[in-house]
């Protein structure tokens, strides 16, 4: 029976000689990783840490996954607009006929059954 044994070495980006960890790094809108002796991280880290406490944290390092919004299409926003016309007309009409309707959100069933009695062309 074969037998394979794998084995990987990871050296300092900086210098070629064996390294003791990864780090992981973003600036200007790009995400780095290099290889660094423990010397190296050190002299790193020691190099940044001006600019790390002028800064602000702003996440925990980690990658984030960005799902782009998708657009509205021209009839959806037409809908949109119409569906915001059609209901701020019909809390106009709910004030002037003694009906209790709150500026935003869902307007109650009972006044839209009202209007649309009114207003049955709308």
């Amino acid at each position: 029976m074969k037998t394979t044994k794998t084995i990987t070495e990871v050296f300092d980006d900086f210098d070629g000689t064996p390294a003791d960890q990864s780090v992981r790094f973003a600036f200007n809108g790009a995400t780095y990783e290099i290889d660094l002796t423990r010397a190296h991280f050190e002299e790193f880290a020691e190099a940044l840490q001006p600019w790390i406490k002028a800064g602000r944290r702003i996440g925990s390092g980690a990658p984030r996954s960005l799902k782009k919004r998708r657009k509205r299409t021209q009839r959806e926003v037409e809908e949109a607009a119409s569906i915001s016309m059609a209901n701020a007309k019909m809390r106009k009409w709910a004030g002037e006929n003694g009906y209790s309707v709150s500026p935003k959100g869902r307007i109650p069933q009972k006044v839209v059954e009202a209007y649309l009695e009114a207003n049955p062309n709308e």
